[in-house]
């Protein structure tokens, strides 16, 4: 039987010298199943500390990533389920459409709204642990695109948790790894090949024994994501209100005060770092410009219906007045034909 993880609680995030750090959380994006093959290769089935990884998925993936990882590795692989004990030897993958957290000696599976576009997203895994295990957490953060887990990553530094970040030139995609190298002092860069030995050293490391750092926020958005209810009460309290609205309900977005990131929550606690939020505003413009262009088309096809009837019926005038609303569309039309479609 597997040891489970015994906990600090939050008030007492500290950890004698002697213990080691016994949870690893693993984000990951694009890149990541393979990325997580290799580290899993070089994985003890009796390893002395948990594994938990967050890998961004659709809501319809199909649950196959544990028997992947099993069949990659003799460590112990499977979906968690929410209020799971935490145990040592074993790896729980976050379900798809579903957050993974932590709470003291448990885990905690729930929808919640999405972060940096994502559900699960790996900055609440990162950020609940942080705030649940303190300086015997150890953070890694693989091949992806965009931001997310580096808000989470610089909450288990602040909790003297121990940051690794695979080297953004091993990475298939190196934008995640890259921007948490940009804001976070990583204690290690390493290569994939590199990862699990790297793992198996640190978490025999002794635990520093000075208190957590966390900012009020950090605690207040774990909460949050844990609870609906008290997110809808909480949202004003995380900072100033902005001027944009969230992209996911339409709800105002609070600025939150968390350097050097510069992120975004609404009142019901979808989340976004600005590079996240950008990334979502862009998306939501073209979406716009193709619905412009459709309706257009439709409107040119109808007016020049409309032209045809009026001649048939001896109507120039009318006709006319139509011809001259075409030309006008047709011009609109190539405008946003130049911006959907630009020439390489």
């Amino acid at each position: 039987m597997h040891e489970a993880v015994a906990p600090k609680t939050s008030s007492e995030a500290v950890a004698e010298t002697a213990a080691g750090h016994d949870l690893i959380v693993v984000g990951a994006s694009s890149g990541g199943i393979e990325a997580l093959k290799v580290i899993v290769s070089g994985l003890p089935a009796d390893l002395p500390a948990a594994v938990l990884v967050v890998v961004h998925t659709s809501p319809e993936s199909p649950r196959l990533l544990a028997d992947i990882l099993n069949q990659a590795g003799s460590l112990p692989c499977q979906y968690a389920q929410d209020q799971d004990v935490i145990r040592k030897g074993h790896l729980y993958l976050a379900p798809p459409n579903y957050h993974l957290l932590v709470e003291p000696g448990r885990l905690r599976v729930v929808q919640g709204p999405r972060e940096n576009r994502a559900r699960p997203a790996i900055d609440p895994l990162f950020r609940t642990a942080a705030v649940a295990y303190g300086a015997r957490t150890v953070g890694v953060i693989l091949t992806g695109n965009l931001n997310d887990g580096t808000a989470g990553l610089v909450a288990v530094k602040r909790a003297r948790g121990i940051a690794i970040v695979q080297d953004p030139a091993d990475a298939l995609y190196p934008s995640m790894p890259q921007s948490a190298l940009e804001v976070v002092q990583a204690d290690y860069i390493v290569a994939l090949s590199e990862m699990a030995a790297l793992l198996l050293q640190v978490i025999k490391q002794p635990v520093p024994t000075e208190t957590t750092t966390l900012l009020p926020n950090e605690q207040e958005e774990s909460a949050m994501v844990r609870d609906a209810d008290r997110g809808r009460q909480r949202g004003a309290r995380l900072g100033p209100p902005s001027a944009f609205v969230c992209p996911d309900c339409g709800g105002g977005l609070y600025e939150i005060e968390a350097k050097p990131l510069w992120r975004f929550r609404c009142r019901v606690g979808h989340a976004y770092t600005a590079e996240v939020l950008y990334a979502e505003k862009a998306e939501i413009f073209e979406q716009a410009l193709w619905l412009a262009l459709r309706t257009l088309e439709e409107k040119l096809e109808l007016h020049q219906r409309m032209a045809e009837r009026a001649a048939q019926r001896g109507l120039a005038l009318t006709a006319s007045q139509w011809q001259e609303d075409i030309r006008d569309m047709e011009q609109q039309i190539d405008l946003l034909g130049q911006i959907l479609y630009p020439q390489g």
